[in-house]
């Protein structure tokens, strides 16, 4: 109690009676205004705390610059106060609404990834939403120097951001953007996918690749393991996995209609024309295709082929693939 009396007594020779009485009243006495104001406030880098308080008694947040100025001396927080984008109301004291900008709890905006895209549309994604460029995004995903600093061995940052629902305030920057979907990644690419991958001799990368492709084919979540043993299938007996959505990843601005001309054209990524897995992921797939890459279903498969409703028709000869092609296929075409 001695120590409580003896620091306000220190503080009203500090500020003086009038300015101790205000910085009580504007804690706790002080009512409400009647109107609710809400509004969302910018506070730039490097401005004053002139600048600062002006800036929140214009929008009407603060009713006193001289006592809000007062209680931030009071505080020693001067220096304190961190800049960004911040949602405040009139209703809010002034030491709520200091303590909000002391610790930075800045407007977190909720943006979702959808499993499936590649980098460029994740990176227009962020652009559309206000919180990262486009082609900073996409530089950041090639800079090997980057990518080493991430632990990621790879030569693009394709196949590694993980789909996912992620918060992020507005100036938070490319490079923790991307951080953060890594980590998420990592968290999913836990210890069991690891030994997985061990027992299927296969790297991380062929994983990441092999469910990139299972995402991209894959329209029906249920199919997932079986383009999955298509797949493990074609490579075992040396085929080409002659997948569309590898050749259309190595077209450069491809226009949505694949022709027989594009599936002979050489690119590193055209599955007609090379066999294996092409040399990077070609999307980032989710969790139910990385799975799917490390558990295939136990099925002879060679070949599968659309029916036209988000579902394929998969067969083990081609005799058979080529009946279901021109039931499904060359009929549609004929409709």
């Amino acid at each position: 109690m001695k120590k409580v009396f003896a620091n306000t007594t220190c503080l009203i020779l500090t500020l003086g009676i009038p300015a101790f009485i205000g910085i009580l009243l504007s804690f706790a006495i002080l009512p409400p205004p009647h109107m609710e104001v809400v509004e969302v406030i910018t506070i730039p880098l490097g401005v004053s705390l002139h600048e600062v308080t002006h800036l929140l008694s214009s929008k009407r947040i603060i009713r006193s610059q001289t006592l809000f100025n007062l209680l931030v001396r009071y505080r020693r927080a001067d220096t304190q106060i961190k800049s960004g984008e911040y949602r405040l109301t009139n209703r809010m004291l002034p030491h709520e609404v200091l303590n909000k900008l002391i610790r930075g709890e800045q407007i977190k905006y909720s943006i979702t990834i959808p499993e499936g895209l590649t980098v460029a549309q994740m990176a227009l994604l962020y652009e559309k939403a206000g919180i990262a460029e486009q082609s900073r995004f996409i530089s950041l995903s090639t800079d090997p120097n980057f990518i080493a600093s991430l632990g990621i061995q790879a030569e693009t940052l394709e196949g590694y951001l993980f789909p996912d629902t992620y918060k992020f305030i507005r100036n938070i920057g490319e490079k923790n953007i991307i951080r953060s979907m890594v980590q998420r990644f990592n968290e999913v690419y836990g210890e069991e996918f690891k030994k997985r991958g061990q027992e299927l001799n296969l790297s991380q990368r062929d994983v990441i690749i092999l469910a990139s492709l299972i995402e991209k084919e894959a329209a029906c979540p249920q199919e997932r393991a079986l383009i999955s043993a298509v797949f493990y299938n074609r490579l075992k007996l040396h085929m080409q996995l002659q997948c569309d959505s590898t050749v259309i990843f190595g077209i450069k601005n491809f226009n949505g209609n694949l022709t027989k001309d594009d599936l002979k054209t050489c690119t590193p990524f055209n599955t007609y024309v090379y066999s294996g897995l092409p040399p990077t992921p070609i999307a980032n797939p989710g969790l139910d295709s990385i799975k799917a890459a490390l558990y295939p279903a136990d099925v002879n498969y060679l070949f599968f082929v659309s029916r036209n409703d988000g579902t394929h028709y998969f067969s083990s000869t081609l005799a058979e693939h080529n009946q279901a092609v021109n039931k499904y296929q060359r009929r549609n075409q004929e409709e």
